[in-house]
Order: structure tokens, then sequence, then C-alpha cells
């Protein structure tokens, strides 16, 4: 990790690395004052511009708004919608509020299992396949209901689940191919 140095006139300090990324990361806390109160909206701006929030991406935002390292690990691993690992380049998450639990959620994950073999938060190892659950989706008339690349799908069977992962998987697998 490069040296850490703050910058003049912020609370900024040097990115982890020379990365263009961290501009935009930087520009989101530069925006919002380098204020603490920018935690959450640093946090989406690291996963949005690498995909997950890792070690120096926790460290670099704790130390660039002056909130300590508990403090942002915290609310990165409250809030669902984070996520410490990459993700896949699909990702399936799976609801299992009470509604969609009692339409039967966990057989649509003991499919996905059995057929990709993830379980909740691991990706396949080709890394075309993220799987995720979720507390709610709020489309509890949709139960039991699934995200597929950010479309709700609602009233899924795992057959029917899993053929559209098929879809999505095997339909970037020939688009990589050609």
């Amino acid at each position: 990790m490069p040296s850490v140095g703050t910058k003049a006139g912020t609370n900024a300090i040097a990115a982890p690395t020379d990365d263009k990324r961290w501009r935009v990361v930087d520009a989101t806390m530069r925006r919002h004052g380098y204020r603490p109160a920018a935690l959450i909206e640093a946090l989406h701006s690291v996963q949005e511009s690498f995909g997950c929030l890792d070690e120096p991406g926790l460290q670099y935002v704790a130390a660039s708004l002056g909130v300590p390292l508990s403090r942002v690990f915290g609310v990165a691993t409250f809030y669902h919608y984070f996520s410490l690992k990459p993700q896949g380049d699909h990702t399936c998450v799976v609801c299992t509020g009470t509604a969609c639990y009692i339409k039967e959620s966990p057989a649509l994950l003991r499919a996905i299992e059995a057929e990709f073999g993830i379980a909740n938060g691991e990706t396949t190892p080709d890394g075309s396949l993220s799987l995720l659950t979720a507390r709610c989706l709020g489309t509890c008339g949709l139960a039991p209901a699934a995200v597929l690349d950010g479309d709700v799908a609602g009233r899924l069977q795992p057959a029917e689940l899993l053929e559209r992962l098929h879809q999505l998987v095997g339909a970037a697998k020939e688009v990589a191919a050609r």
C-alpha cells in the first residue's frame, strides 16, 4: 500500500493504489465534505467502482472520513447490499422473508445449491453466478421471489428459476466465446 498522507486542506489521504476508480470515490467523499455522515455514500461509491468492499477500501474510507475502521466495518457488514467479496458476473438474490419462506423459498436455495454447487453468499468457481439471500424484497404478493441481475421474478418454482439462471449464465458465456 502506498504511503498515506493528508491532502492539503482536506481529511483525504492518498488512495490505496493509483487506480483511477479511486477518483470516483474521492469525488463522492469530497462532495460530502469528507464528513463522517458520508460513510454510506462513500461505501456505495467504493462498491460500485470496485465490485466489493475490500480491506484497503474500508481503511481508505475510514481514514478519509475520520471514522473508526470498526464503525466502517460495522456499517459494511450490517447492510445486506454491501459485499466484502467480489460478486460473480450474475447475481441471484432469493428472498427469505416470511411470505417467501412459507411459499418454499428454501426449495429455491436447495435447487441452486444442487445445480450450481454454491450456497448462500458464494460464487461459482468460474465467477459466473453469485447466490445471496435477502430478509425481504418487499414483493410478498409474488412469493416466492428472487432478484436476477436486478430484475424481480416472482411465483418461482425451482425448475423455472434454474432455467432462468442457466439462460443468464449461458448467454454470458456465449457472448464471451464470440
